[in-house]
């Protein structure tokens, strides 16, 4: 069997590019430090690995959204930290204003301070984030949600509903909150609100109500106190039901500390002469007034606006007993509402700590199946480089191997 030159050099060349092929290969690794660097390398593993590095990016991503998450409603919990200081200061206006030893002049001193309070309230309700977002517009984020009207009275023109972003595959957490949902509106079983009615021309006034006996409670019943009678005859008093039931009356005769009524669970404090006709409305507290901004308005109002007569003396007190009372309700809403943001930012936390460990596993996951073993890789480095070599030496000898040198 005759071996031809020509074969001789294609095989040769063969072997060479054969190894050259396998050297570069491991070369590729060791520079990249991945074991699979082509899908042909090992096809199980890089189908493996595309997976887990989707997975990955996933995960990454749910990250990314969570910071997001943390520096809206850590804003919107430092904004609701400023109005909670807020009304506790227009709270102690009033407290302030109650004083019967104030003038009017000093009464429209506190309304001018009490109007600054309500101004940085409604800033504060028309925050954003620094990037043109609004806070506590819901959806409608790109505008002011509260706006005053042509009456000076302020009004919700964002969305009821809240902003939500998904944290994790199986969270999707509010990020927000509704400015409806925080400055219109009390928690549950804030209580029962009096408010006197406008066009009372006496000077009674009112304390509480309180509970006195949760059994006896009504659930959501509304009450209206009317007065009858006169100065001659004697005044009286009945309270009447949502259905206009009458649930309590009697004979009205404050003492010097004044007269209590107690009716379903509830009990009121009245002072002074009425007028008859004269009514006073006790509403749950979640369907009177839950309005902040109209709280303060009412405040600002009966403050700038002071009456001499003795039933401009008891509007006064009344309304600013109501206004304090409302007060007191909006600021347990606003602490409700900014608990509810920390223990949503506590979550983001937790969830923190589980994406981390998750991410610790896939990285784990996708290096042991693609990441270089450097020893072996150096090892089998220099095993194909002792291969190439021996190839390039055993061409260049049979290179020279023919009859027409001895020609």
């Amino acid at each position: 069997m005759r071996i031809s030159t020509l074969t001789i050099f294609n095989q040769s060349v063969g072997s060479l590019n054969q190894q050259q092929s396998r050297f570069n290969d491991v070369s590729m690794q060791i520079a990249s430090g991945r074991r699979v660097v082509n899908p042909s390398d090992d096809p199980q593993a890089a189908s493996r690995a595309v997976g887990v590095s989707q997975s990955l990016a996933v995960t990454e991503q749910y990250a990314d959204s969570r910071v997001s998450a943390r520096n809206s409603l850590s804003q919107g919990e430092s904004v609701l930290n400023s109005v909670s200081d807020a009304i506790t200061s227009a709270k102690t206006l009033l407290v302030q204003a109650s004083n019967g030893t104030l003038s009017d002049a000093d009464r429209q001193s506190v309304a001018s301070e009490l109007r600054g309070t309500y101004e940085t309230l409604l800033g504060q309700a028309n925050a954003t984030d620094g990037n043109g977002t609004y806070l506590f517009g819901g959806y409608s984020d790109s505008s002011a949600p509260f706006i005053k009207g042509d009456d000076g009275a302020v009004e919700y023109v964002g969305d009821s509903e809240v902003r939500r972003q998904r944290i994790d595959a199986s969270r999707l957490m509010e990020v927000s909150d509704s400015g409806q949902a925080i400055f219109q509106s009390v928690p549950s079983g804030a209580g029962h609100v009096a408010t006197a009615e406008q066009d009372n021309a006496g000077s009674v006034t009112f304390s509480g109500p309180q509970i006195v006996d949760d059994e006896a409670l009504e659930a959501g019943q509304s009450y209206t106190i009317n007065f009858a009678g006169d100065e001659a005859s004697g005044f009286s008093y009945e309270v009447l039901n949502d259905d206009g039931d009458r649930v309590d009356d009697g004979a009205y005769s404050p003492g010097e500390d004044g007269m209590r009524i107690a009716f379903d669970g509830l009990s009121m404090k009245l002072d002074g002469q009425p007028v008859a006709g004269d009514s006073i409305a006790v509403n749950p507290a979640d369907q009177g007034n839950t309005d902040l901004f109209t709280t303060l308005e009412n405040a600002i109002s009966v403050l700038e606006n002071p009456s001499g007569t003795e039933a401009g003396q008891a509007a006064l007190a009344n309304t600013l007993g109501t206004s304090m009372r409302e007060l007191d309700n909006s600021l347990d809403n606003v602490l409700t509402v900014r608990a509810s943001m920390g223990a949503r930012l506590n979550e983001l936390d937790v969830v923190d700590g589980v994406s981390g460990n998750r991410t610790l596993n896939y990285e784990q996951t996708l290096s042991d199946l693609v990441d270089l073993d450097y020893a072996e890789a150096i090892s089998e480095y220099s095993l194909r480089q002792v291969g190439l070599q021996a190839s390039q030496q055993t061409f260049a000898n049979m290179k020279g191997m023919s009859l027409f040198q001895y020609l």
